[in-house]
């Protein structure tokens, strides 16, 4: 018999429509067990209704794993989600172009708290919840196991843990760790190295894939703006693709020097009228707009600007104030790609904000793409909060 959880009267339906996650506000009664312990949860009659993993130090008390009474959360229960969600992503294994990319995407691949990017002969793993947390070495030496990777690095340094009751953690789990001069990978055949130890989010935007292949085919011939340019992704698709020149905005330094071996990499290191500019992306877009400078091509893809709920309102003058600058710099004709990582952010709101934008700007706008995260990100219908990336390519038509 496993501990149980008792949900309140009225509070089942979430759980059957296969919601993943049950609030603290939602229970009736918790048992006395460590954090990472699998419960079962039942409604106020006794029945059965799912099986998940508790934790009583987190708003998100338990996080569904089966709703399947006869299915055990044991070793075979875990080797079995790996192997399914790793034959998903069967497509890119076999695409010699493309060599990183997401195996475990966590909820939305029925594996909560547990995300899985492969780089190369590396993978790096983040173990979010307390529940992945007791079960981590099991993990890492199935996934040896099942992909004989070279070397096996943890990422465990995200904010969401500390709201789970856990220390940050960095550090190789199995394996050999990577080099600290990066990991060359490939994507859509171009070459990147990529920071696994203390780049952005486990090394690489590996959710914008798909989008920095479609700015590349705007790019030929034009002037290209990208700001928050991290490591020069969507930098090295324009240049590539042949762009008469690409500036690329980021306030960090090492990121800057790390998108100028990018651009070697691809034969892209020598291109004159390419610009590395370190600095504050507000500030220097007002800049630009103070001298008039003019593009045609501009990205925007910044860091999340939300973090909480109490944080959406000022996140949305955050993307309010930069889609204005974008706007105001774009010629006529040009092109704006704008993203929002916020996952409490909705692609609704975002709109409405980049719509405000262009209304300040006085810009007449076109939306030509509505753009998300790709395929190996992807989005559980029963858990609409894997949607969180979403962006606009617009073109601007007319000045008012």
């Amino acid at each position: 018999m496993l501990p149980t959880v008792t949900l309140k009267r009225g509070r089942e339906k979430p759980v059957r429509l296969r919601h993943p996650w049950i609030f603290s506000g939602a229970i009736a009664r918790s048992p006395a067990v460590e954090p990472g312990t699998i419960v079962e949860v039942r409604d106020t009659q006794g029945t059965f209704l799912a099986r998940g993993y508790f934790n009583p130090t987190s708003q998100i008390r338990v996080r569904l794993l089966t709703w399947d009474e006869a299915e055990p959360i044991d070793t075979a229960f875990w080797r079995r989600r790996l192997v399914a969600s790793c034959a998903r992503r069967g497509g890119l294994a076999a695409d010699a172009g493309t060599t990183a990319y997401r195996l475990v995407s966590a909820e939305a691949d029925l594996l909560p708290g547990l995300i899985v990017d492969r780089y190369g002969d590396w993978l790096v793993v983040q173990a979010l919840t307390a529940g992945i947390e007791v079960r981590l070495d099991e993990l890492a030496t199935q996934l040896e196991e099942l992909l004989a990777p070279r070397g096996i690095y943890e990422r465990s340094d995200e904010a969401v843990r500390e709201r789970e009751g856990l220390p940050l953690r960095v550090g190789p789990l199995a394996g050999e760790p990577p080099p600290a001069a990066g990991v060359e990978i490939r994507e859509n055949g171009l070459g990147f190295f990529v920071d696994l130890i203390s780049g952005h989010k486990t090394g690489f935007y590996l959710d914008q894939r798909e989008n920095r292949e479609l700015v590349g085919t705007y790019a030929r011939g034009r002037r290209v703006l990208n700001c928050f340019s991290y490591t020069g992704g969507f930098s090295v698709a324009a240049a590539a693709a042949g762009a008469a020149r690409v500036i690329s905005v980021d306030s960090s330094e090492p990121a800057l020097q790390l998108a100028e071996r990018n651009l070697a990499l691809n034969g892209l290191g020598d291109r004159p009228n390419d610009t590395l500019l370190p600095g504050n992306v507000f500030e220097v877009l007002r800049g630009f707009r103070t001298e008039e400078r003019r593009f045609d091509l501009i990205v925007l893809d910044p860091p999340k600007f939300a973090h909480s709920a109490g944080q959406v309102e000022a996140a949305c003058r955050g993307y309010k104030d930069i889609n204005l600058l974008a706007f105001q710099l774009l010629e006529v004709g040009g092109y704006l790609a704008t993203f929002s990582c916020s996952g409490l952010v909705s692609a609704d709101l975002f709109q409405k904000v980049v719509f405000g934008a262009a209304l300040d700007a006085g810009a007449e706008v076109q939306i030509l793409r509505r753009l998300s995260q790709t395929p190996d990100h992807p989005v559980l219908l029963s858990f609409p909060e894997s949607a969180y990336l979403k962006g606009l390519l617009c073109q601007k038509i007319l000045e008012v």
